[in-house]
């Protein structure tokens, strides 16, 4: 019997990207929410990346991301998220472009402790009028901002939400990506423009 209108269209795919400085959580966000198990690209850090990938307030990361993160996260029946994270180091900032192409929005995790390093993602994003939200990402021993407070040092819009998350808990992943989509379905729409990475 050939389908008709009542049949069950396939879910909706929507792209989604995690941006971030280095070490604010990517990696850890991805794989904590993801219901597959993620794709990852990431490499031992060496003595010999010390001078391009200082770890001074995050000694303890022994890994980074050289390429991506991939994973995927089914909200209903009828819409599917695609998560890609993106590399935090300035030397790979030439992959987010690739990366932006067909995305819907954006998280940008911010680490308190290297809170300037979330900028840049920042600026990507406004400079192609993709919407994001950004999400302080509360790690062991920060420093406890409060919203308000990083909007300020950040220099966000109102029109951006801040949210408290933890990358490590899958439900606190979960709400930030609900956050997301509440504002991008909120969010007038926006013209894309081209521009050079950050």
């Amino acid at each position: 019997m050939d389908c008709v209108e009542d049949c069950e269209s396939p879910p909706a795919t929507l792209k989604i990207l995690v941006a971030g400085g280095f070490g604010a959580g990517k990696t850890t966000f991805v794989g904590s929410v993801s219901e597959i198990e993620p794709l990852s690209t990431e490499e031992l850090l060496t003595g010999l990346s010390e001078p391009t990938d200082p770890v001074t307030g995050i000694e303890e990361k022994t890994a980074t991301t050289v390429a991506l993160d991939f994973g995927r996260i089914t909200l209903d029946g009828r819409h599917v998220l695609y998560l890609f994270g993106t590399p935090g180091q300035e030397r790979f900032w030439f992959l987010w472009e690739e990366l932006c192409a067909g995305a819907l929005g954006a998280v940008v995790l911010a680490d308190t402790r290297r809170l300037a390093d979330c900028f840049p993602a920042v600026d990507f994003f406004e400079r192609r009028g993709i919407g994001f939200i950004v999400a302080v990402n509360e790690f062991d021993g920060g420093h406890r901002y409060t919203p308000s407070e990083v909007r300020e040092a950040v220099g966000l819009g109102p029109d951006v939400p801040v949210v408290r998350c933890d990358a490590r808990l899958p439900r606190s992943g979960t709400r930030t990506l609900a956050a997301l989509v509440q504002h991008l379905l909120s969010a007038p729409a926006t013209t894309t423009t081209e521009g050079e990475p950050p």
